[in-house]
């Protein structure tokens, strides 16, 4: 089923500290046309470039993530772009007056409210989604950090992560739906170990850190003396110390906090590839690097599958999901007229078939017989009967029903089909089954060229 692309409905503004510049921020976000993707602007520099939220442009990855575009340069970006793809929003323009975004209280959970209070509104072009169709994976032995993808038709997060710290121990968290985000995913507070504070600020980092947008992770004892000397080097408000454990405990929403925002960092991250994914995605201790390095494998796969266009990988010999037998009990068609040899995959939505050509075909006699070649309508037909299996696959007593074209439009063939190729066939829904009629965009391919392509419209009646 498509889904339609979101910008939000009006002008939100949000003011705050960078966490690691210190320095004050205004940040606005504005409604952006279709396919317009996520950009920011440096509304404090002249002459300012759109910076695009892609991995292309990302420039730093030390304790957040930065990305740059002719000279403008915003720190900390993915908070923002976390609950941006969290709440389903690919059109987004977002105007900064300083090189940070604020870090109000250190989770995606402002950015989500203010978004809410826009308001999400869809928009009449459909999304366009990277697939996963194989496993890609990223890893740093050394570190213990791997990601990984797995094919999936919804996109899913899980991470885990270990420090060997006695107080974090073993976490984990999962995004298992978009839909979960807002509530249990955007609250995760970022969070820092008490030991690595002063190491941070020494360099030039976490100047507008504090107890409100950060855990502190105590892992062994430490005296009222040294916490009240680091509290006056961050000219912070003075806190009793603890033998072990979360110095503002209190603040603690999940148990598993730490793992969850790791989650929500990588889904900011991740949105750097510039479009939404469909798919299953494990991590591993993962931080702002490695969800980068993750990010630009994943963003070469989606321009591979662009320079090749919509090609279906395919294993010819694999078991098909309907052979020739499933394939006749479920379309009335018969030799010379079945068109259709396998069906090697099917969702809900879409099908991947075949057909062999061969010179033993009929056609082949009176058509070009000096120079057979396979007749176009008969290749409109082949896909017509692949998207039937695909339509009759997902109905009850499908010996039942049949599939009548009601509209052929937009066909376009590409190249001839002789004997010795073999047809793969791609159809996908473009609109849900609605009063017994469905629409689909299908293609036929020769190898790795298209060889048919167009919009197919067909009624569902019961056979009388």
């Amino acid at each position: 089923m498509s889904e339609k692309q979101k910008t939000i409905a009006k002008q939100v503004t949000l003011k705050g500290e960078g966490l690691h510049t210190g320095q004050f921020a205004t940040v606005t976000f504005k409604p952006a046309p279709e396919n317009y993707g996520i950009k920011f602007k440096r509304v404090d520099i002249e002459g300012s470039t759109e910076v695009e939220a892609l991995v292309e442009n990302v420039v730093d990855t030390s304790r957040s993530t930065s990305i740059e575009k002719n000279g403008a340069r915003i720190i900390t970006v993915e908070h923002i772009l976390s609950a941006a793809y969290g709440m389903g929003i690919d059109n987004l323009i977002i105007e900064i007056d300083s090189i940070e975004t604020p870090i109000l209280t250190g989770n995606a959970k402002p950015f989500v409210d203010a978004f809410s209070e826009a308001g999400i509104i869809e928009q009449h072009a459909e999304k366009e989604f990277f697939v996963i169709k194989k496993s890609l994976t990223y890893s740093d032995e050394e570190k213990g950090i791997e990601l990984m993808t797995f094919p999936d038709d919804e996109y899913s997060l899980h991470v885990m992560i270990d420090y060997h710290s006695a107080v974090l121990g073993h976490q984990y968290a999962t995004l298992n739906e978009l839909n979960e985000y807002k509530d249990e995913i955007a609250p995760a507070k970022t969070f820092v170990f008490l030991r690595e504070l002063e190491f941070l600020l020494n360099n030039n980092l976490i100047k507008g850190g504090s107890l409100e947008n950060a855990l502190v992770i105590i892992e062994k004892g430490v005296s009222q003396e040294e916490l009240d000397r680091l509290a006056e080097k961050f000219n912070k408000p003075k806190v009793k110390t603890i033998n072990q454990g979360i110095l503002n405990e209190k603040d603690l929403i999940f148990r598993n906090e730490p793992a969850r925002h790791k989650l929500l960092d990588l889904v900011g991250d991740l949105a750097l590839v510039g479009m939404p994914i469909k798919g299953k995605i494990l991590a591993t201790r993962p931080g702002h690097a490695s969800n980068v390095e993750f990010a630009k494998i994943i963003r070469q796969e989606i321009k591979k599958k662009k320079i090749k266009g919509n090609i279906p990988e395919v294993d010819l010999y694999a078991k098909p999901e309907y052979d020739i037998k499933d394939i006749q009990r479920l379309l009335p068609h018969r030799p010379p007229f079945l068109l259709v040899d396998k069906a090697l995959h099917v969702t809900k939505n879409s099908i991947i078939a075949v057909k062999n050509v061969t010179m033993n075909e009929p056609f082949f006699v009176g058509h070009f017989p000096e120079e057979p070649i396979m007749p176009g309508v008969l290749i409109v037909e082949a896909l017509a009967q692949a998207g039937g299996i695909l339509v009759l696959s997902g109905v009850d007593n499908p010996e039942e029903y049949s599939t009548y074209f009601l509209k052929i439009d937009k066909v376009k063939f590409k190249r001839k089909v002789v004997p010795g190729d073999t047809l793969v066939f791609k159809c996908e829904y473009i609109s849900p089954i609605k009063r017994g009629v469905v629409t689909m965009h299908t293609e036929a391919y020769v190898g790795q060229e298209l060889a048919c392509e167009g919009e197919l419209t067909a009624s569902i009646i019961k056979n009388k």
